[in-house]
């Protein structure tokens, strides 16, 4: 009994937190307030020896071809040396091995950490709701955590309408040839895609998600955790892990207001950006203006398990929505998917697959990966850098976006440094103006001929709300003649997008429905791109 006991400190979880549960402690204000766990001195000695072991292994794993580029230069890679050089390694992994055990007998003497492990043995055992509540009340590595939600747990409830047995990407067109121009054609591109490949899953793919770099991840790890103890104590916080398709484990949080206003019945479901998390991302925003929220962590980033590539992106998100449907109990029609940056592409990808949702509201995000790519990398590797994105990396926004027919907000920073392609200098190289030029040409393309065109950009390129008045109020728009226009036309042909509006419109008639809508489908925030978004200007998108 006691060696079991044991044996379960030794491989437990780190644990970091404890909450106060009400029920033991009162439910007067400030109860939930709980303590960091306090380690015992061995317990603690032996944690920073084996997490300084972790730091030097992240960083031999990002440099280990510059080590293995040293190694052979200096001859150690041959038979003679690689014996004992396997060895030493050998010892390293005995005396590790032999921390960990001290750091499992110093978890052994401490009573709150024996308590915390007989909960965590009970709730493997039986995962009841009882089990699970006293579970949540501590704060411990999430790889422990149990399944709280499953993809395919979808039954007779309100996610059994999207429910599906894989979930499917938008592919790339591709040019049709001949059988033996598409052989010789794939011969000669080998090369290219072996090296795409590897771009794509080495420095690529963390160039695009630093928040997946285990090393970024530890140093801003205190900062999770606080960010955890506030969604827990501040909010009442649900977090669980939910089971993605692909066998990823998602890490999400979700805040509850339905019983605190008429607002909090619409639950804001957050997509993060490259090296966001729900802890202390723009889940913060919706959470202020009185929203229920739900929060998830890219797979890779934090808790959540795997790596973002896009497909698992899409699984992931596609969890996430059925978990606030099938487990949450939510109405799709109550659901706002809201996104900052690189989450625009889980956001359009949701809005597309799930087209009943409330609203979509994207805050600095772009139409396409490839501009923004082809920014950061040499002139040279222009082809090279467009087949990988499209290949291992298509995040396509606007796409995406234009397969939706339902409300969308777009907020463009004013002075955004990360989505411009030639400096925050420069609005106009804002790819937010292009996402919107891509929804607008493809729902009204009769609107958004080259006049309307023409003046969208004139609009787009104001930078204060002073020059945009200037230029809305020099076309002469008439707010009210705009509005009975679309009124009339929805009332004769219905609400499904593309609309022929405008077709039979003077020049003059185009150009203000065409800036009436762009006012309404953007909205500027004079700030920069990482700046988080204040409540009052989380709004719901123009709806006829």
């Amino acid at each position: 009994m006691v060696g079991n006991i044991l044996f379960r400190c030794i491989l437990g979880p780190k644990l970091f937190r404890t909450y106060r549960d009400p029920d033991r402690h009162g439910s007067t204000r400030g109860s939930r307030q709980g303590l960091q766990y306090q380690p015992n001195g061995l317990e603690r000695h032996a944690d920073t020896i084996l997490g300084l072991a972790s730091v030097l292994w992240s960083f031999s794993y990002y440099t280990s071809p510059l080590i293995f580029l040293y190694l052979y230069r200096k001859g150690y890679l041959i038979t003679s040396k690689l014996v004992p050089m396997t060895q030493y390694a050998g010892t390293f992994l005995l005396v590790l091995a032999g921390v960990a055990c001290l750091r499992g007998l110093g978890r052994w003497t401490n009573p709150e950490y024996l308590q915390f492990v007989a909960i965590l043995e009970e709730t493997k055992k039986n995962n009841s709701l009882e089990n699970k509540r006293k579970l949540s009340y501590y704060n411990f590595d999430f790889g422990s955590w149990p399944v709280d939600f499953r993809w395919d747990e979808v039954s007779s409830g309100k996610g059994q309408k999207y429910s599906k047995a894989g979930v499917s990407l938008l592919k790339p067109e591709r040019k049709h040839r001949g059988a033996t121009d598409s052989v010789l054609s794939t011969i000669k591109k080998l090369p290219c895609q072996i090296i795409g490949y590897i771009f794509a899953h080495t420095f690529g793919r963390r160039m695009l998600y630093p928040g997946s770099v285990a090393l970024l991840q530890r140093a801003v790890h205190p900062m999770l955790l606080q960010g955890q103890a506030r969604l827990h104590e501040e909010y009442q916080g649900k977090r669980a892990k939910l089971l993605a398709c692909d066998g990823n484990e998602i890490d999400s949080v979700f805040v509850d207001r339905r019983m605190a206003s008429e607002r909090g019945r619409k639950l804001v479901v957050c997509c993060e950006g490259n090296a966001g998390f729900y802890e202390v991302g723009c889940m913060s925003t919706p959470l202020e203006a009185g929203y229920s929220v739900l929060g998830w962590n890219h797979p890779g980033f934090a808790g959540s398990t795997g790596v973002p590539f896009p497909q698992n992106e899409a699984n992931a998100i596609d969890v996430v929505m059925q978990y606030a449907l099938e487990h949450l109990g939510f109405n799709i029609q109550d659901i706002i998917v809201y996104a900052w940056s690189i989450g625009g592409f889980t956001a359009t990808w949701a809005a597309m697959s799930y087209p009943e949702i409330h609203a979509l509201i994207l805050d600095a995000s772009f139409d396409d990966l490839v501009p923004l790519a082809l920014k950061v990398m040499p002139e040279s590797w222009r082809g090279l850098v467009t087949r990988t994105v499209r290949e291992y990396m298509n995040l396509n926004n606007a796409e995406q976006l234009c397969k939706y027919q339902g409300p969308v907000l777009l907020i463009r920073r004013v002075k955004d440094e990360v989505i411009t392609t030639t400096g925050p200098e420069d609005i106009m190289s804002n790819r937010g103006n292009d996402l919107l030029l891509r929804l607008l040409q493809y729902r009204y393309p009769k609107v958004m001929s080259e006049e309307g065109v023409r003046a969208v950009r004139e609009w787009l390129e104001a930078i204060s709300a002073i020059e945009e008045a200037a230029v809305y109020s020099s076309y002469e728009v008439d707010d009210d003649w705009c509005i009975s226009v679309f009124q009339s036309y929805q009332s004769e042909h219905g609400s499904s997008f593309p609309w022929s509006v405008g077709d039979d419109m003077t020049s003059e008639g185009r150009r203000q429905l065409a800036l009436f809508l762009a006012r309404k489908y953007l909205h500027n925030f004079d700030s920069t791109h990482c700046t988080p978004l204040p409540a009052q200007e989380f709004q719901m998108p123009w709806t006829l």
